[in-house]
């Protein structure tokens, strides 16, 4: 019987041994196919854009070294080198799983994707499959007047072209892509105006105010943005109410409105343009302009928001607002910036 026990010990503690064995195996093959990345100190000069995803980890893209997460604590570097599709970024989106995509303007129709362990290209496939579903994921195409968008339903990324508008068959770029309050997509474009497809039709504004950005050297239609009252603003100083234009009787879905003029509150300014804007949870509105810091609107006065680094005047490209509420900036050479309350500083981990 003492004999039998000790046997019955043995194949239970082997029977163990095993499983322990097993699980660190799998544990072992799990840790080497996961893309770890390059722990950095800082974050790049060049940040273009800033997205926080759902489990709030922040990512900062650039034109020169990859992307940046910061979880709060570490900041770890993705690039080529782990399987990011360029290092140039200009996009960043999250879907309803968790898995966070990259587009970029010298990639041509691919997105990277991340699932929180490694990095997968999707290959667009060109399509005419123009629908508007409510999880679906928008992107722009490189910048190549080709007038191109991609969608992403989950499963396949459609390389879709947009119309062009009635009587301008200029070749154009998509520069910004927007949803509003409705779930109408917006497309910004350079040089021929702004597009809403509303899952059925195409519709444009191609008033004067829009397609001046056709000038040489303009910056396009960069900016699209939705304020409390349901106008838009298409990062002029103009902005536009909507309608139904049978309401109208009209066949123009829109009134155009003189607002805020130049930011800096002359008739005859360099500032009746910007290149991002976001609404924050007061309801006031922020413009970042090139060289000329940001403007917050709250509906009846402006605010000037001078954005220096070492006293110098730097060149802003994006602002983001964090699932806080909390403002951060994007810039060409100078890192990221977040909002104080007060002014916008440099983010130093």
């Amino acid at each position: 019987m003492h004999i039998k026990l000790n046997i019955i010990t043995f194949l239970n503690i082997l029977v163990l041994l095993t499983s322990c064995n097993l699980q660190t195996s799998k544990k072992q093959v799990k840790t080497e196919n996961m893309v770890t990345g390059d722990i950095a100190s800082v974050l790049g000069n060049s940040i273009m854009v800033i997205f926080q995803d759902s489990k709030n980890d922040y990512w900062f893209s650039s034109w020169e070294t990859g992307v940046y997460k910061y979880d709060g604590k570490t900041i770890v570097n993705y690039t080529t080198k782990h399987g990011l599709l360029n290092n140039r970024i200009d996009d960043i989106k999250e879907d309803k799983f968790g898995n966070i995509y990259f587009s970029s303007a010298n990639a041509t129709s691919a997105i990277s994707k991340f699932n929180g362990t490694n990095f997968t290209t999707l290959s667009a496939v060109h399509s005419e499959n123009w629908k508007l579903e409510p999880t679906d994921l928008w992107f722009k195409y490189s910048y190549e007047n080709t007038g191109k968008v991609y969608r992403y339903d989950g499963i396949t990324l459609y390389e879709l072209k947009l119309p062009n508008p009635p009587s301008l068959p200029n070749p154009f770029d998509v520069y910004s892509i927007y949803k509003d309050r409705k779930g109408n997509l917006w497309f910004g474009t350079n040089p021929i105006g702004v597009c809403r497809y509303d899952g059925i039709s195409f519709e444009w504004i191609t008033e004067e105010d829009v397609t001046e950005f056709r000038n040489e050297g303009a910056n396009g239609v960069r900016s699209i943005l939705e304020d409390k009252n349901g106008d838009f603003w298409f990062n002029t100083e103009y902005r536009y109410s909507i309608y139904d234009s049978t309401t109208l009787n009209s066949p123009k879905f829109y009134t155009r409105n003189k607002s805020i003029g130049g930011l800096d509150g002359k008739k005859v300014s360099n500032l009746d343009e910007y290149l991002s804007s976001i609404i924050d949870d007061h309801n006031n509105l922020w413009f970042v302009t090139y060289l000329d810091g940001v403007w917050k609107y709250d509906g009846t006065k402006i605010t000037h928001y001078a954005v220096q680094d070492n006293s110098e005047h730097i060149s802003l490209y994006s602002i983001f607002k964090d699932n806080k509420g909390e403002m951060w900036l994007g810039t060409h050479e100078n890192g990221a910036f977040k909002f104080n309350g007060t002014t916008f500083e440099k983010f130093v981990k």
